[in-house]
């Protein structure tokens, strides 16, 4: 059976940006259920040097859309940096489910092989195949960072369960 890198990379993507707009839908309803400024929970982190929520979730979004950009040979879409809000969060997540879902799967698919030149914020570059690229980075460092804003809100609180991260059976 073969996977393709749409399969890999839009179709993995696309699921989890949901489910992390679900979950900052349990933050929305913790903060107001607790009288909490949901401000405070955007700015909670785990580690001094770790980023904050906001920043995780952007991370998470920003890993996804050059991913599906570079394998598509796209230009990457911009976020705007007024996303302090959950519902600014949100919004960013389902621009970036729209863009990587309007990239032409056919470009993603013939990827695997093709060098990408993945661009750190920093301005230092990186070459891979765009096999490598989703797969041992883009991947992981998108995960991650879903992974830790989970924590993040599990840590300050909020009622979440494993369900809330994996999302729906698929």
């Amino acid at each position: 059976m073969t996977i393709s890198m749409s399969q890999s990379s839009v179709d993995v993507f696309v699921p989890f940006l949901g489910n992390l707009s679900g979950l900052l839908d349990h933050a929305a309803r913790y903060a107001e259920t607790r009288k909490i400024d949901p401000h405070v929970l955007l700015k909670m982190r785990l580690s001094p040097t770790m980023y904050d929520l906001a920043q995780q979730v952007g991370e998470a979004n920003r890993h996804a859309v050059v991913a599906c950009a570079l394998l598509a040979d796209s230009r990457a879409h911009v976020f705007p940096d007024s996303a302090a809000t959950i519902a600014g969060l949100k919004l960013n997540i389902a621009s970036a489910v729209d863009f990587v879902t309007s990239l032409p799967r056919e470009a993603i698919d013939q990827a695997a092989n093709r060098e990408v030149v993945f661009t750190f914020k920093n301005g230092n570059t990186r070459t891979f195949t765009g096999k490598s690229l989703l797969m041992n980075f883009s991947m992981p460092q998108f995960f991650f960072h879903v992974t830790t804003a989970y924590d993040i809100l599990r840590h300050a609180g909020v009622d979440l369960a494993k369900k809330d991260f994996l999302g729906p059976p698929r």
